[in-house]
This record gives C-alpha cells, sequence and structure tokens, in this order.
C-alpha cells in the first residue's frame, strides 16, 4: 500500500510539474490558445516539448481550428484548439 501511495504522489507531481504543451502532447487532453484580434493561423507544429505557432497579420473572417491527435491505439489523445478573433 505504501509503494502504491508513493507512485500516486510521484506521477500527482509529475503530471502537475509539466507544462500545458507537454500534457496534452504525451497526456492527451484539450489545449485552447487565443490568438490576438487580427492575428490568423499559418501553421503550427511540435518541436520537442514546444509548440510552435506561426502567424500573420490580417483582416479576414476569424475562423477556430482544431487539430487532434489520432494514436496507434486511441489512448492519450491530444487536442490544439486555436481560436482567431
Amino acid at each position: 500500500m505504501k509503494k502504491v501511495f508513493i507512485a500516486l504522489v510521484l506521477l500527482s507531481t509529475l503530471f502537475v510539474s509539466c507544462t500545458e504543451n507537454s500534457r496534452v502532447r504525451v497526456w492527451g487532453g484539450t489545449q485552447t490558445i487565443e490568438l490576438e484580434t487580427n492575428e490568423r493561423l499559418v501553421n503550427l507544429t511540435w518541436k520537442d516539448a514546444d509548440l510552435w505557432i506561426l502567424t500573420k497579420q490580417d483582416t479576414t473572417k476569424p475562423t477556430t481550428y482544431s487539430f487532434k491527435e489520432k494514436s496507434q491505439f486511441g489512448i492519450a489523445e491530444g487536442e490544439v484548439v486555436v481560436v482567431e478573433k
């Protein structure tokens, strides 16, 4: 019982200490990114644990994009939602 408790404390500490980018990429879940007014999404990519977002200034109609991960076994699938204003 003591080992289970230690394992749970360790896992919860690791989970809380990760950035939102890391949690979504590794453990799944959803991350929402809101862009500034008149900023439009061009591209989105992961580089190690960092999320890089390419944007441009534009006044066209705002849109919402959803990037969903499809894992091999359907476990811990992540999603990044980008909202333009």
